[in-house]
C-alpha cells in the first residue's frame, strides 16, 4: 500500500491546486461581500433622494395651488375695481 512517486506528485500538486483555490475563493467572497454593501448604501442614498425629490415636488405643487388662487383673488379684485371705475 505504498504510494509510488507519481502518485506522491499527484497528491502534492492537487493539494497546492485546492489550496489555491481555496484561497482564491475567501478572497473574492470578501470583495462580493463588500461589493453588496456599497450596493446597499447606494441604493439607500437613490430612495433618500428620490424622497427629497417627492417632497420637493409636492412643495411646489402646493405654491402653484397657492399662487393659482392668489391668482384667482386679483382677478376678482381687478375686475371689481374696474367696475366701480
Amino acid at each position: 500500500m505504498l504510494m509510488n512517486t507519481a502518485e506522491q506528485i499527484l497528491v502534492v500538486i492537487l493539494a497546492a491546486a485546492l489550496a489555491l483555490f481555496l484561497t482564491l475563493a475567501i478572497i473574492a467572497t470578501v470583495y462580493v461581500i463588500q461589493l453588496v454593501k456599497t450596493l446597499q448604501n447606494i441604493a439607500l442614498k437613490a430612495e433618500n433622494l428620490v424622497d427629497s425629490a417627492e417632497s420637493v415636488g409636492s412643495m411646489v405643487k402646493q405654491a402653484i395651488g397657492h399662487v393659482s388662487i392668489l391668482r384667482f383673488v386679483r382677478s376678482v379684485v381687478d375686475l371689481v375695481h374696474n367696475k366701480v371705475k
